[in-house]
């Protein structure tokens, strides 16, 4: 028999009904027997199946789809973001085009810059070397040791939309799987299906969905920002675990191709953007716990516009893990941000601002004697993440989120004003807890920022003064009683009894 799809006539050859049920068998498990009776029973018998299919000539194409079916629902990851999903996405967004393993001279070259950067930044900043190593990355290296990160960040509102998505498509289940989920399927159909031993509710089947949907766009953007960074600190919140400088040398490159600096000196320029954030986020020990308790607090409160999202789903096939992956990225869930939502934005968009503002600011006079297109590199970068990238975008819209700081050149003139006044020791000293970071009024009038300092610090002294003269008063300690070392009333003489 001939493997032709098709015969001597050109004709479409009619569907052979077994193989379906192989590829049933083959989702179903073991027990696909009693689960093949099952459908039977219900109406889904293989040859109708086979009939109606619009793969009927391509079985190697429906072999495919059931593969990532059954991938997808037996998938052993937990969680509103299934990591498996993001990693596989991730990695072939990042491949697009080419992901070359690198040369030794690549290396070589990447982490001679790191190390050039450290010694230059010693000038700059009293803050010292990260203490990690230096290391050059490919894309796909850059996504696997930051997705972790990246999938952490979306996690709150991930469960949210989980919770939103459960509720609006259950009612939209075909009636038959909505009775089989609450009926119970066969053990053996659920086994070969789950993994598991009995019967599960439709609202798990969504869920699973969802966090494969999720876990396709954390994977897109994650994929995607691997073409665009330079390193492992420039997105503006640390995205490692463990004290790291990071160059990607062919990141680098393309960004160098066209520029009127040689790619040397924007290597340079770029890795000391690299180890400055490295030493922030490695001796500010509470920095990185901030960043992402802000970014945390800012998600898990997001409340989602039920109305919208059951209008805009009502359209949707929600057996369709592309329509809801589109849905997504267009925004449809109507992420709604409350009033404390948006003040949490502002002391987030504030501390990444300070960051980047700080690392301006050292950088350049760490770059301006040794680096001739300093100040044009400078202002190329700071143009670069105020405008911020397709990738971020992606994040912005999934987790309604802008990881990008709108008022670096007002914290880089802060920093600068502070450094003029005081130096760069007390100003790196700002860095020591986050009671004393800038606010946004700081932002608005850099110049005043120690006239407000002071005022500050003197309300806290008098409010210490008076808490103290309370507490002394409680004990019988105060200072002001027996001041002569006399009897309470000052008298030298002990009260009379009445």
């Amino acid at each position: 028999m001939s493997s032709d799809p098709s015969d001597r006539s050109g004709a479409p050859q009619e569907p052979d009904p077994s193989q379906w049920e192989e590829l049933l068998r083959s989702l179903f498990g073991s027990d696909a027997e009693e689960a093949l009776q099952e459908l039977r029973s219900r109406g889904f018998d293989p040859a109708t199946l086979a009939a109606g299919s619009e793969f009927q000539n391509d079985p190697q194409m429906l072999q495919h789809i059931l593969d990532q079916v059954r991938r997808l629902l037996t998938s052993s990851a937990t969680g509103p973001v299934n990591a498996d999903v993001a990693h596989d996405v991730a990695r072939q967004a990042a491949m697009a085009g080419g992901d070359p393993s690198l040369t030794s001279r690549e290396v070589r070259v990447a982490t001679e810059a790191l190390s050039v950067a450290e010694l230059w930044l010693d000038a700059a900043t009293d803050i010292p070397p990260g203490g990690g190593k230096a290391l050059a990355w490919t894309r796909s290296e850059w996504v696997e040791r930051t997705l972790p990160a990246w999938n952490i960040l979306a996690q709150p509102v991930a469960s949210s939309v989980a919770d939103a998505l459960t509720a609006i498509l259950r009612d939209q289940l075909p009636g038959d799987l909505s009775a089989l989920g609450e009926s119970g399927l066969p053990g053996g159909m659920m086994s070969g299906m789950f993994g598991g031993d009995g019967a599960i509710d439709p609202s798990q089947i969504m869920r699973r969905i969802g966090a494969a949907v999720f876990g396709m766009q954390i994977g897109t953007a994650a994929g995607t920002l691997s073409r665009e960074v330079f390193g492992a600190t420039d997105i503006g919140v640390p995205l490692l675990s463990e004290p790291a400088t990071v160059l990607v040398p062919a990141n680098v490159a393309a960004f160098a191709e066209g520029l009127a600096a040689p790619e040397e000196e924007v290597r340079l320029f770029l890795a000391l953007r690299e180890v400055a954030h490295a030493r922030l986020f490695t001796h500010v020990s509470w920095l990185r716990g901030h960043l992402l308790g802000l970014v945390e607090a800012y998600a898990k409160g997001i409340t989602i516009d039920m109305d919208a999202l059951e209008s805009s789903m009502r359209e949707i096939d929600p057996t369709d893990t592309e329509a809801l992956r589109g849905a997504l990225s267009g925004g449809v869930f109507a992420l709604q941000s409350t009033p404390e939502q948006k003040a949490t934005l502002l002391r987030l968009e504030t501390v990444l601002a300070l960051v980047e503002g700080w690392v301006d600011e050292v950088v350049a006079r760490a770059a301006l004697p040794h680096l001739p297109h300093a100040v044009a590199l400078r202002e190329m970068i700071r143009r670069r993440r105020a405008a911020g990238g397709p990738a971020e975008q992606t994040f912005a819209s999934l987790v309604g989120l802008e990881l990008r700081p709108r008022r670096s050149r007002d914290a880089a003139a802060l920093w600068a004003s502070i450094d003029s006044q005081v130096g760069p020791t007390e100003r790196d000293a700002v860095w020591d807890h986050p009671d004393l970071l800038p606010g946004t009024l700081d932002l608005d009038d850099p110049a005043g920022y120690f006239t407000r300092r002071a005022a500050v610090t003197a309300e806290q002294s008098d409010v210490d003064r008076a808490l103290a003269e309370i507490f002394g008063e409680a004990d019988g300690t105060d200072g002001a009683d027996g001041a002569d070392g006399d009897t309470p009333d000052g008298t030298g003489e002990e009260p009379t009894k009445d």
